[in-house]
């Protein structure tokens, strides 16, 4: 398990990084927001990250999600702390509709909204919670069939149904890349990505909040950034 002086280590290169990719870039030092991906690591390594600063949390499974809400309050608890109030939880992975009902009480933000039929269920849910959800639209900009996310040729007519929602506030796009050896080679990926979301911010179908591209992971947030990355979702290069 990585120690607390690595998490810190590592925290503090992965944004370095991200401030060089952005003056590639030529965009300022803070344009993408880090998402910590907490997927299969140890309860202390997440809080060790919290103690760090890191509020903003990302992981790909409902059940997984709970489980951590539970264990980083139980683990907080015991050191007569509680849990950060302003921690935010990000769904990152395949959503099913069934999950939701269980999973809106707890999270922030959905990253990966893909068919309107779902985006239905969390304005439903959401108007009986009360409350407004911001999502990300998933979009298969790889064409990879394993890969979930709506075809691109449907990406802004989804986009402008979930947007009519009255409880689903929608924030932008999201994408992942294909797994390749060589960061470069995820950039048309990226570049695809860009350019469906500056068509519809374009359409005026959607609303002013629809301001955000969210890609790029550990391998590849560099790039990502450099093609126009608001949200990077990084967790291994962060807990090694």
């Amino acid at each position: 398990m990585a120690t607390r002086s690595n998490i810190r280590d590592n925290l503090k290169r992965v944004r370095e990084r991200m401030a060089s990719a952005a003056a590639r870039a030529r965009r300022s030092e803070g344009c993408a927001q880090l998402v910590v991906v907490t997927k299969d690591q140890p309860i202390a390594a997440v809080c060790n990250a919290i103690d760090l600063g890191e509020i903003e949390l990302g992981e790909s499974r409902v059940q997984d999600l709970q489980e951590r809400i539970a264990s980083v309050g139980e683990f907080l608890a015991r050191r007569s702390e509680g849990v950060h109030p302003g921690i935010h939880w990000h769904m990152i992975g395949h959503l099913q509709r069934n999950k939701v009902k269980t999973l809106l009480p707890v999270v922030h933000a959905v990253h990966s909204v893909d068919t309107l039929r779902l985006a239905e269920t969390i304005d439903q849910q959401a108007a009986r919670l009360n409350r407004v959800v911001p999502v990300l639209m998933e979009v298969n900009c790889s064409g990879e069939k394993q890969k979930n996310g709506v075809p691109v040729g449907a990406a802004e007519c989804l986009a402008e149904q979930i947007s009519t929602l009255r409880h689903v506030d929608l924030l932008g796009t999201m994408t992942m890349a294909p797994r390749v050896e060589d960061a470069e080679e995820a950039r048309p990926t990226f570049v695809r990505m860009r350019e469906i979301f500056e068509d519809i911010a374009r359409s005026g179908r959607v609303g002013p909040g629809f301001r955000h591209l969210s890609m790029g992971m550990s391998q590849d947030f560099e790039v990502a950034i450099e093609e126009g990355a608001t949200i990077v979702r990084v967790g291994s290069a962060i807990f090694a």
